[in-house]
Order: structure tokens, then C-alpha cells, then sequence
């Protein structure tokens, strides 16, 4: 698995390898920054829970995911998705499904626009494992074989990985060759073998919170280097079992 940093100030990502970014940082930004390999992040549970849903079309991320291109290593840009969590649900008045389904047409309508070459990671949602299953069936020939691939609503389960590896398990048990992004994980999840075998990539800015909760400054970037090198660095469990995690799946 290969981790991204969430970073509060894109200038900060000179100092990491990879980072993860969302586009409310960047917006009336007219100056580059130095920065590796990067996602940009569209910034969709703060635009929810702020409008209660996306206040304007795709074009403007679509334009904001150009201006970016060519800045640093752009691997991807993340596609405007709806979340499922119950909280979310309630604040659209919508079930489930149908955040399934404006998902993929927020992800269709992205598609269509110029964003300059930059891959566009779906986002699959759902909360039980069969409603990602469900949503893997609704998004068809459109999740290409190798995917890269969102896993949404995830980040509220933090507190049990058996949860968030459940998810990850039925995703790969329909389709093995997707490469799975698991969105704002902690360091919780991430003590999962399972987790971590089945992910692809991906990111966090749980360090934020941590130093917070332990009064130290929450934007300095000094604390996300070292939380994610204590991610980085820890190292696999002594007895997986018999099994990989792949294996798991499809048993």
C-alpha cells in the first residue's frame, strides 16, 4: 500500500514523497508549489455537509483539475461522489442508492469535460459490503480491468478495521483487479494486515488530529512527517495465517 499525506498547505508538500490535497486549498491560488506525486481531492464531504449537496456542475473542478495538470506528479483527481453514511443521507433527504447513482453521474459528467489528460478515480459508496457490490454493478463496463478505484464512507469506521476490511474483502471478492484508495484512514485501520494488503493507496490527515488532541500544533507539517513515517515504517505482522488477503476474498 502506498500512502498519501492529507496536507493542510499545498507549500508543504515539497517535504513528502507523495501528498494528498484537496482542491478547497487550492481554490484562488494563482502560484504553483513543489510538489511529487499528488492527489487532488474534490473536496466532496465538506461541499455536502456545506450545501447539502454540490451547488454548481462539474466544469469548475473540471477546470480546476487542468489549471493543476501540470503541476508536480497530478496522478489523479478524485471524482465528486456522495457519501452514504447515515448523517449524509439526512442531510440530502436521499436513500442510498440514489447517492449511488448521482455518483456515477457526477463521475459521468467529469468524464465528458477537458481536464487536461489526469486520470479521474471513481469512488465506489455504499455502507454494508453488498451495497458496494450494488455499486460496482451500477457503474458496469465503466470500471475498466486495473482500475483505479475510491472506497467511500469508510473514514467514520476507523474505530473497527473488521468493518472497513468486510468492505474491502466483497469489493475484491466481485473484482480482484480493481486498485482500491482507501479515503481519510487512521492509523487504526492501518494496523490491519488485511487493510493494508487489499489497499492500493491511501491517505490521511488523522496526524492533524492527533497533535490537536495532544495540544501540539495541528498544522505543522513536522507532525505529518512523522506520523506517516510511523505508517510507513511499521512492519508486517509476524503470522498473517495461512492465507493472504486476496486469498481471503474469494474464500
Amino acid at each position: 500500500m502506498r500512502f498519501f499525506t492529507g496536507l493542510h498547505q499545498p507549500s508543504d508538500a515539497k517535504h513528502f514523497d507523495t501528498a494528498f490535497i484537496s482542491r478547497n486549498r487550492l481554490m484562488g491560488r494563482k502560484s504553483g508549489f513543489e510538489v511529487g506525486d499528488w492527489i487532488l481531492d474534490s473536496a466532496a464531504f465538506t461541499t455536502i455537509l456545506k450545501h447539502g449537496g454540490y451547488p454548481n456542475g462539474v466544469e469548475e473542478y473540471a477546470e480546476q483539475i487542468k489549471r493543476w495538470a501540470s503541476n508536480g506528479n497530478l496522478l489523479a483527481a478524485v471524482a465528486q461522489d456522495y457519501m452514504c453514511e447515515a448523517h449524509m443521507l439526512k442531510i440530502t433527504g436521499k436513500t442510498i442508492i440514489e447517492h449511488q447513482q448521482m455518483t456515477i453521474e457526477r463521475y459521468d459528467a467529469l468524464m465528458k469535460c477537458d481536464v487536461g489528460g489526469i486520470y479521474i478515480m471513481p469512488v465506489l459508496q455504499g455502507y454494508a459490503p453488498e451495497d458496494y457490490v450494488r455499486h460496482i454493478e451500477m457503474y458496469g463496463d465503466r470500471l475498466k480491468h486495473g482500475a483505479w478505484v475510491g472506497v467511500g464512507s469508510v473514514c467514520k469506521r476507523n474505530g473497527d478495521p473488521r468493518a472497513i476490511e468486510r468492505v474491502l474483502m466483497a469489493i475484491k471478492a466481485v473484482r480482484p483487479d480493481l486498485r482500491l484508495h482507501g479515503f481519510g484512514l487512521k492509523s487504526t485501520a492501518l494496523s490491519s494486515w488485511i487493510v493494508k494488503d487489499l489497499l492500493y493507496t491511501a491517505d490521511s490527515m488523522a496526524w492533524s488530529f492527533a497533535a490537536r488532541k495532544q495540544g501540539r500544533n495541528a498544522n505543522d507539517w513536522r507532525e505529518a512527517k512523522a506520523w506517516t513515517e510511523r505508517i510507513n515504517s511499521r512492519p508486517p505482522p509476524a503470522q498473517k495465517g495461512l492465507f493472504t488477503a486476496e486469498e481471503l476474498c474469494t474464500m
